[in-house]
């Protein structure tokens, strides 16, 4: 069992707690194995639909936790080293979940809390978020979680952030594009809410393609290779058993097989509540 995370399935959608406020959910090699193990496990799980990562507590996250980087400062090249590339798969396995993941953020999201943020698909702020870089302050650079930052913001803001490690609110990683969208405290989770319910209208297959279509196609040139990969992909997507139902569903003016589904199992589960 989780001895940093509370995780759960409710309606599809798998919950990913980090329950560490003490310590405003600061990771260490702990979080870091439960959320490599908690992302796998649930984006395995044909039952569940999509996953939010959360934090209780005032913050979201605050990198990472002095405890652990005491010890790390004692710690071998080797070491260190293999210590960084737990962190870097940790980041990697929630970038390729094959299950598309909301980021519900509020509080402070500091260090490698924005590289758990730009890790996500979609990330929901609280307009009382607060996001920096840190690491120059302490000497350090953010390296493991670059390259999921620099994908979200941009080059150019990445270059100003990871330099100068100034705290931004979240009207500006919205500006940014470090988030998706922002959102009162008190409509926060009615904003996820809504969108997970968005998602649950949609092929999970479908979804799963659409990910990995983003992540391979990002910073590809578009030549003759990239062509007839992205042709290839959207035959074989055609002739998937999704792809047939969804377009035979449109035809016929009828819902697709997983809209049916997703409303049964509301209609079920709202029945049980009565």
């Amino acid at each position: 069992m989780p001895t940093t995370l509370k995780i759960n399935i409710t309606h599809r959608v798998g919950l990913v707690w980090m329950t560490r406020p003490e310590v405003r959910n600061a990771f260490n090699e702990t979080t870091i194995a439960e959320l490599t193990d908690a992302f796998r496990t649930l984006g395995a799980d044909p039952g569940v639909r999509a996953i939010v990562l959360a934090a209780e507590g005032p913050a979201f996250c605050a990198g990472a936790d002095l405890e652990w980087m005491r010890r790390m400062s004692q710690y071998s090249h080797d070491e260190n080293l293999a210590d960084a590339v737990k962190l870097a798969t940790m980041l990697r396995t929630i970038y390729e979940c094959p299950k598309p993941v909301i980021a519900r953020v509020h509080g402070a999201a500091f260090a490698g809390g924005v590289g758990l943020v730009a890790a996500c698909d979609i990330a929901i702020a609280s307009l009382t978020a607060e996001f920096c870089l840190t690491e120059t302050k302490l000497g350090l650079i953010p390296a493991t979680i670059a390259p999921y930052v620099i994908r979200a913001m941009g080059h150019g803001n990445a270059r100003r952030y990871f330099l100068t490690a100034e705290k931004f609110d979240a009207s500006e990683a919205f500006r940014i594009g470090l988030v998706q969208d922002i959102a009162a405290p008190e409509e926060l989770d009615g904003t996820i809410n809504e969108l997970l319910g968005t998602l649950m209208l949609t092929s999970a297959e479908a979804v799963t393609e659409a990910k990995r279509l983003v992540r391979d196609l990002a910073f590809r040139p578009i030549d003759d290779a990239l062509v007839a990969d992205t042709a290839q992909r959207i035959a074989a997507i055609r002739q998937s058993a999704d792809g047939r139902e969804g377009i035979t569903a449109f035809l016929e003016k009828r819902k697709a097989r997983w809209v049916a589904e997703y409303e049964a199992m509301e209609a079920g589960e709202d029945d049980e509540e009565m």
